[in-house]
């Protein structure tokens, strides 16, 4: 790699040189003053030069025509100093007639942004032979004329006309007509750009034509070429964003062709510098003789460039590129060629722009049918991860991807080539942290470090969210393609020794490794991943109705079995006790004379009896847990946890237990309700604890940014950790009967009242390990939606599970 900058190589085969990147220092030095002088060059005001080509004249008028300001060559051309002209009517300049075209255009043409060329006039004026300007070819020379309003300035320019007649339209005419027949016959854009430049090539008779498009980081490619043997070839190589700088680029979007006819010629200045009228300099963003910024045309000398002409090309209102003419010579273009290369410039443009919406188009439609197939074999499976996962050659041909991730609760789908479930997860989060709607890139490991990991799989991803709540995406993944960029010269702009901007001078062709970087997403698969985006949400939000209306339907059974169940345990509680009183008279009168097979019958129907009350008991509170209205005030769980310890010292007499309760909180909630679900757990800690000649049971609590957590906790004979998703169902039991009584509803109860509150029940245990109970309660207590003000009786207590 040369680091020191030579003469420019203008040698056609010139070896290109390898781009190694220098020392982090150096290199960030490097990057530093590159971004300093881009800013700068950014910053330049080339719209108010303050001067035009010397080839022509510029005169700025006010509403009645009078000169305000002209261009300080009008001396040469009229013999009389410049000043002497300020404040006369133009038609003291330009004769009568010329003025009467002048008026008129003004106050009939649009002339905002857009010049008006009103034809060739004769010059009235007849200076001395020795006060003509060289560029004149004689006494009563004609000139071109073009008018428009910017700015607040009416801006008039006069240029030599430089003609034979009809020759040279009878000359172009034939290649214009060639040209534009021969677009239609072209079916790709590379196609276009060659013979775009073969024809204004010859038109114009540069020595060098090019064609170069930009990309969306500023760069210029060039994509199509046309040159004398003797000039250096840019074809397919890369220039940098600064050598065209981002005010520069909004000119040529205004300002459709440029022409500077030889890098040597000094500006001619405006007098005054400053407009009368407006007090700041003349804007000449639309002047087609406006003077070039120093920086510019030092530049073109370093290239070897004298004269050059570039003609915009704007597709959908932006800058899509340039057609750039070279040549070693000074070169004045004739208007009416001029005028014919930028008619081709406006024929082009349009013809890039059917020519990619076509291809666009037909791609999109491509996806489409891709997206309508996704979409029905979502319809044909109850989940649409299912449908997804079972067409894994449309996933990936939907987004052109080498492999695509579903994430729906923090469940991975991998299908292709992917990073691991880990680094997809972690992915989401950070999409969702970080990004909002469809985001797509194909640089990740420069904006997620992560990445870097798996650049074999993911350098680019099309995140696609399905959700508006929760942290659920589709991912599209694309491996790193590196790719080598032939840059015309080094990419780097240079500062001079006192601080202002300095031209590249080297253009020997540099080559630069890109990695990190997958193939770029396209917008129109950006756009069909947004539309598929919006269908998967209307099937979500289809299935959400769908499991709404059958959440409604099974509220409304749920509440016809909690009444019936209310009614049912409410009507046998009294049968059973009666069962149960008469049986306990028939024991004490007529238990002697009872044989001991019969007693024994009696005592089992007893046992039974006591059971099923106690059964019938627990189902009436479990019923009256959807029923019953909460009563929420703050309760001292100190207070009421010593309360129900001291209910259990009857069943803990006589046994070694610790009790450990901690410091706890004051929460919100029902004191009925939450003195039941506490109840049960202390009771099943003692219950499970039996066996245990040392028995230890713990209550402690903690409190988060969001919620109260309390845990009771024992060293029971615990459970298997398998069967933790049936511990708070109903009737659920881990043990057998005859171990441990119990209905197995006391857990279910605990669950309700908790859900009831807003809040969370879990456990964690292990076989003959001990057992932990957990649930936790909002900070700020939520009413119920549709909570019934009206209660019936307060539950009944039970301590059975």
């Amino acid at each position: 790699m040369s680091t020191d900058p030579g003469a420019p190589s203008n040698e056609p085969n010139a070896e290109a040189r390898r781009f190694s990147p220098p020392p982090d220092a150096d290199a960030r030095r490097r990057t530093l003053e590159s971004g300093v002088a881009n800013g700068d060059c950014d910053a330049e005001p080339i719209h108010i030069p303050g001067g035009i080509q010397p080839h022509g004249y510029l005169l700025a008028v006010s509403d009645d025509l009078r000169i305000l300001q002209a261009s300080d060559n009008l001396a040469t051309l009229t013999g009389k100093p410049v000043e002497t002209w300020l404040g006369e009517p133009v038609e003291a300049l330009l004769g009568r007639v010329t003025a009467e075209r002048l008026a008129h255009a003004a106050t009939t043409a649009q002339l905002d942004q857009a010049p008006l060329y009103l034809g060739i006039v004769e010059n009235p004026l007849h200076a001395p032979r020795s006060a003509q300007p060289a560029i004149r070819d004689s006494e009563g020379a004609e000139f071109d004329v073009t008018m428009h309003r910017h700015d607040g300035n009416l801006i008039v320019e006069l240029e030599v006309a430089r003609h034979a007649g009809d020759d040279v339209f009878a000359s172009m005419y034939p290649l214009v007509r060639t040209f534009t027949r021969s677009l239609q016959d072209v079916a790709t854009v590379a196609e276009l750009a060659r013979l775009a430049v073969h024809e204004v090539r010859a038109i114009t008779g540069f020595g060098r034509v090019m064609l170069y498009r930009f990309d969306e980081e500023g760069r210029s490619h060039v994509l199509a070429e046309d040159r004398d043997e003797s000039y250096a070839s840019f074809l397919n190589q890369f220039f940098p964003a600064s050598d065209i700088p981002r005010q520069a680029r909004a000119l040529y979007l205004r300002n459709r062709i440029r022409l500077v006819a030889n890098v040597d010629n000094a500006p001619a200045r405006l007098v005054p510098p400053v407009n009368p009228v407006t007090g700041r300099p003349t804007d000449l963003t639309y002047a087609t003789l406006r003077s070039f910024s120093p920086v510019h045309l030092e530049y073109m000398r370093n290239m070897g460039t004298h004269a050059s002409m570039s003609v915009s090309i704007v597709v959908r209102g932006q800058l899509w590129g340039l057609i750039s003419c070279h040549d070693r010579d000074p070169r004045l273009v004739p208007f009416e060629v001029r005028m014919a290369v930028e008619h081709l410039g406006h024929i082009l443009s349009l013809q890039i722009e059917a020519k990619e919406e076509r291809a666009e188009s037909s791609y999109l439609l491509s996806l489409r049918r891709t997206m309508a197939r996704l979409i029905g074999t979502m319809g044909e499976h109850d989940s649409f991860v299912e449908g997804l996962r079972s067409v894994p050659e449309d996933m990936m041909c939907f987004a052109s991807s080498g492999g695509a991730a579903i994430v729906v609760d923090d469940a991975v789908t991998l299908i292709g080539a992917t990073p691991d479930a880990d680094a997809v997860l972690a992915l989401t989060q950070w999409l969702a942290a970080n990004t909002s709607g469809v985001y797509a890139t194909d640089a990740l490991p420069l904006v997620w470090p992560r990445a870097v990991q798996h650049t074999d799989t993911a350098c680019g991803v099309l995140a696609v969210p399905v959700s508006q709540i929760f942290r659920n995406y589709l991912l599209w993944f694309r491996p790193e393609v590196t790719r080598t960029i032939e840059w015309a010269g080094e990419p780097v702009k240079l500062r001079a020794a006192d601080g202002s901007n300095a031209p590249r001078t080297d253009f020997t062709p540099w080559l630069e490794t890109i990695h990190n970087h997958s193939m770029k997403w396209r917008p129109v698969e950006i756009e069909i991943a947004s539309e598929f985006r919006a269908a998967m949400l209307n099937i979500v939000l289809r299935r959400a109705e769908e499991m709404a209306q059958l959440a409604t339907e099974l509220t409304r059974a749920n509440k016809e079995l909690e009444a019936f169940s209310y009614s049912v345990s409410h009507d046998l509680r009294a049968p059973l006790r009666h069962i149960a009183g008469y049986g306990d008279l028939l024991r004490e009168q007529e238990g002697e004379r009872m044989s001991e097979r019969s007693l024994r019958f009696l005592n089992n129907m007893l046992q039974s009896a006591r059971f099923a009350g106690t059964l019938v008991d627990d189902l009436l509170t479990f019923s009256q847990m959807g029923r019953a209205a909460l009563r929420p005030a703050s309760v001292d769980l100190n207070q009421l946890v010593s309360s129900v310890v001291g209910e259990f010292a009857p069943d803990t007499a006589g046994r070694d237990v610790e009790w450990v309760i901690g410091e706890l909180p004051s929460v919100t909630a029902d004191a009925t309700f939450l003195q039941l679900a506490m109840r049960n757990l202390v009771s099943n800690a003692v219950k499970y604890t039996r066996t245990r000649e040392s028995a230890k049971i713990e209550i402690f609590a903690d409190t988060t940014a969001t919620e109260h957590i309390v845990c009771v906790r024992d060293n029971g004979v615990g459970f298997d950790m398998k069967y933790v998703g049936k511990l708070f169902g109903v009737f659920q039991r881990l043990h057998r009967a005859e171990e441990f009584d119990g209905t197995g509803i006391g857990l279910a109860n605990v669950r309700r009242i908790i859900e009831r509150h807003d809040g969370r029940t879990w456990a964690d245990g292990s076989v003959g390990g001990g057992a932990a109970f957990y649930f936790s309660l909002p900070l700020v207590f939520r009413t119920e939606p549709g909570a019934r003000r009206t209660p019936p009786a307060a539950p009944a207590a039970s301590a059975q599970s």
